[in-house]
């Protein structure tokens, strides 16, 4: 088991991966036309779908990974890389092309639902957050531990929906310079907790490395 203040640390990644306010203006953008009806449903779809991704990841990650013969310690590194990557993406005010490419944007504008495909995932859900859950479900089998990683996935679904839902009106009160600034913020932070992952996968790899 990890102390509670862990957990509380598991949550702050996840939200931070996630980033709800980086999805906003193109939450707005997607569903120009659309009634506040459809946007609530949509912001709903979403979050359920965020919540299902991640949950199913906590759940089901050590078994892919024993399916494909992956050791946590390489999935750690490359998860560090990834996240890594994304980081530097936010630091720039960027989204990621493994997040979300060209070619999925102007696919999504000829979609009649885009609360899947493309802001559940790979906007919100995307690989940085899937990686993160399998990592730190890895850290213990107990139930427990598991238990509170979904919670803590859970909460981020609701604060997901809870952005979504007021996505008009914070696009109108937060200018893009302002949700650019707290994205670089979480950029900076999300390279830290990229790092651990990466020397703590490559301490179990090469042993060598920490003596």
């Amino acid at each position: 088991m990890i102390e509670l203040t862990g957990y509380i640390k598991i949550f702050t990644t996840l939200l931070v991966i996630v980033n709800p306010l980086g999805v906003i203006p193109v939450f707005v953008s997607l569903t120009r036309g659309t009634t506040e009806e459809e946007r609530r449903h949509i912001s709903r779809t979403t979050s359920i779908t965020v919540a299902v991704v991640l949950v199913a990841a906590t759940l089901a990650g050590k078994t892919l990974l024993d399916f494909f013969g992956v050791s946590i310690a390489s999935f750690k590194v490359g998860g560090g890389i990834l996240l890594l990557l994304m980081s530097i993406a936010m630091m720039q005010a960027k989204h990621t092309e493994s997040k979300h490419t060209p070619e999925e944007a102007e696919e999504a504008e000829e979609k009649e639902s885009i609360a899947v495909v493309p802001i559940a995932m790979p906007l919100l859900a995307g690989p940085g957050a899937i990686s993160s859950v399998i990592i730190y479900a890895q850290a213990s089998s107990q139930p427990l531990h598991v238990g509170l990683i979904i919670i803590d996935c859970l909460l981020v679904a609701l604060l997901t929906w809870a952005a979504l839902i007021a996505a008009n009106p914070l696009s109108k009160v937060m200018s893009k310079t302002s949700i650019n600034i707290a994205t670089r913020l979480m950029g900076l932070l999300l390279a830290a907790i990229a790092v651990e992952f990466i020397t703590g996968g490559l301490s179990q790899l090469l042993p060598g490395l920490t003596q």
